[in-house]
């Protein structure tokens, strides 16, 4: 069982700030807005963990409430920014232990598609980010200073499906000196993920992933798996419902996922 060296720990790993993906996959792909486009996603999840711990039981529930917005400064790049309002609450034995609820951190990110292999469909996207420390670290709700990340992302499109592999790094600093002296500041990710064309308008979605383990004494390391729909309601405007588990007691057991999708 993954051990939580505090209840804002828990916290944090429950309302961490998204890493952008296409709703409502964790993996993104390598597509870009094209110069002068714009594309705001706003999404909703809601976090379900429980465990037993020392003969205690834990439950934590919470959720985040995203606003993301991709701006395309050329055909290949884009910036990307985002802010999550989050809240948590967690009980022991059924007595509130905490809770919170408040902006979290903000992140800014830079997809540029570098590579594109003619008449295949595969390409290769680099995205390097930083999250900025505006949520109250005291109520765990961000880390209290900033932090960097980047990703590799392959992408290989087909007229039936598309899939995503995702290679990543996280820096990650922390100010209370609890957090940062329990929690590696080293994460490596990685992620694989699928689309399928069901029809015209409808996209059924898988992915699967891994990451390092933020507490330093946990002897195992998060991985999830997910499936979702994503149905076009218009050519510019995309509905998405998703369920992610966890595979093992590091990885929340569960959170649902929903979303709208909006390009202009």
């Amino acid at each position: 069982m993954q051990k939580k060296t505090t209840l804002l720990a828990s916290a944090l790993i429950l309302c961490s700030t998204p890493l952008f993906a296409a709703m409502p996959l964790q993996t993104d792909d390598t597509g870009t807005q094209g110069k002068g486009h714009s594309q705001i996603e706003i999404g909703f999840e809601s976090v379900s963990d429980k465990e037993r711990e020392a003969g205690v039981s834990c439950k934590t529930t919470g959720g985040a409430v995203s606003t993301t917005l991709s701006y395309g400064l050329s055909d290949t790049i884009d910036l990307v920014a985002g802010m999550p309002w989050e809240w948590y609450t967690e009980k022991e034995d059924g007595v509130k232990m905490a809770d919170g609820n408040g902006i979290g951190d903000v992140a800014l990110q830079i997809k540029w598609r570098f590579y594109e292999l003619p008449d295949t469909g595969f390409s290769l996207a680099l995205k390097p980010g930083l999250t900025l420390p505006t949520g109250d670290e005291k109520k765990g709700l961000g880390s209290g200073k900033v932090s960097g990340n980047v990703t590799l992302i392959a992408t290989r499109e087909a007229k039936l499906a598309s899939y995503h592999i995702n290679l990543g790094y996280n820096r990650s600093e922390y100010k209370l000196d609890e957090l940062s002296e329990s929690s590696r500041k080293n994460i490596w990710r990685a992620s694989l993920a699928a689309e399928l064309n069901v029809t015209e308008k409808l996209r059924a979605v898988g992915d699967i992933g891994i990451e390092t383990n933020s507490d330093k004494d946990a002897d195992s390391d998060p991985a999830y798996i997910l499936g979702g729909l994503i149905y076009a309601v218009a050519d510019n405007a995309d509905l998405d419902l998703g369920i992610r588990g966890g595979l093992n007691d590091a990885e929340t057991d569960t959170t649902l996922l929903a979303g709208v999708t909006m390009r202009f």
